[in-house]
């Protein structure tokens, strides 16, 4: 009996350039590679359409009538009509509303370098730290605090430092001219949510520092003080600056704690706009409250306009 002879592949077609068509490899099928940079289909966009009727709705209109009620002035109680004005933004200039406009511009750009100035070295120490588990807790506890504010914040104050607080009373810090309820006092709450901020602001552009930049600093003899002035320092410049423009808009636009806290003892534009809208000093102010609401998205988007720019800056040097 005779056994069928076994067939025998054929060989691969020979490549004269050695590339995958060489002789004792498989030619693969031919595939056409994705394009890059190939644009999405046609019906993609509809996937941001709730985000933008989100945007509309909550930031779009409420922008609309802050910036049309604060150019009105009301000359029908009856079907609310009005004419157009500027006496309105021109009142939220002067007198008390200008001083709460700087006292808040003070405070928060105070509060946002302070907590620049002690966020930056506490993010180092954590990330060349060898602790593991330290550095994860440290950044897990930055992100919680850097969201507690508001009655919360007040109130573990007013019962830690405040007038009849444990602390006030064990070092006896009213005997030192300590007041919570003061400038200072408002300050260094401020700072309990604002140095986590700048923490978990600041680590990834720490991060983004290559280990390469300080052995060639070393290599050149250079100590570590030069290697932060002359090599870290200018390139964590722009997230820096950025670090401390975020800080200072959200210490612009706290209110809740600083209402618990202090209440008029502190001028602030937020305190103002309530005490207008609630006509708590003056009836029928709705308007001028808007204003005043005007002028802090002013400063905001002022802020915003100098952040945005830093952040593109500072990812391109530390990507």
């Amino acid at each position: 009996m005779t056994t069928a002879p076994t067939p025998v592949p054929a060989p691969a077609a020979a490549d004269p350039s050695g590339g995958p068509g060489a002789p004792g490899t498989a030619t693969a099928s031919p595939t056409t590679p994705p394009r890059a940079g190939r644009r999405p289909r046609g019906g993609a966009w509809l996937a941001t359409v709730p985000l933008l009727a989100f945007f509309l709705v909550g930031f779009g209109l409420p922008a609309v009538a802050i910036l049309t009620g604060a150019f009105t002035v009301s000359s029908d109680a009856e079907t609310g009509a009005g004419s157009f004005t500027t006496a309105n933004l021109t009142a939220s200039m002067q007198g008390a509303y200008w001083t709460a406009l700087l006292s808040s511009l003070k405070l928060s750009a105070l509060t946002a370098l302070i907590g620049t100035v002690l966020g930056v070295p506490i993010a180092q120490a954590v990330l060349t730290s060898r602790f593991r588990l330290l550095r994860e807790a440290v950044l897990t506890a930055s992100g919680v605090l850097a969201n507690f504010g508001g009655l919360p914040l007040a109130f573990a104050f007013v019962a830690t430092l405040g007038n009849a607080g444990e602390l006030t009373k064990l070092f006896h810090l009213t005997d030192h001219g300590w007041s919570l309820y003061s400038f200072t006092g408002l300050t260094v709450t401020y700072l309990y949510f604002l140095v986590p901020l700048m923490v978990l602001t600041i680590t990834p552009a720490l991060e983004g520092l290559r280990l390469q930049w300080r052995e060639a600093a070393r290599n050149n003899r250079a100590t570590t003080l030069q290697y932060w002035r002359y090599v870290a320092l200018p390139v964590l410049f722009p997230s820096l600056l950025g670090g401390f423009v975020l800080l200072f808009g959200s210490a612009f636009a706290a209110y809740a704690t600083a209402a618990a806290m202090v209440g008029a003892t502190v001028p602030l534009i937020s305190r103002q706009i309530a005490d207008a809208l609630s006509g708590n000093v003056l009836v029928g102010q709705g308007n001028l409250a808007l204003a005043l609401s005007l002028d802090m998205i002013v400063v905001a988007a002022l802020v915003m306009a100098v952040y945005l720019p830093l952040q593109r800056r500072s990812a391109r040097w530390l990507s």
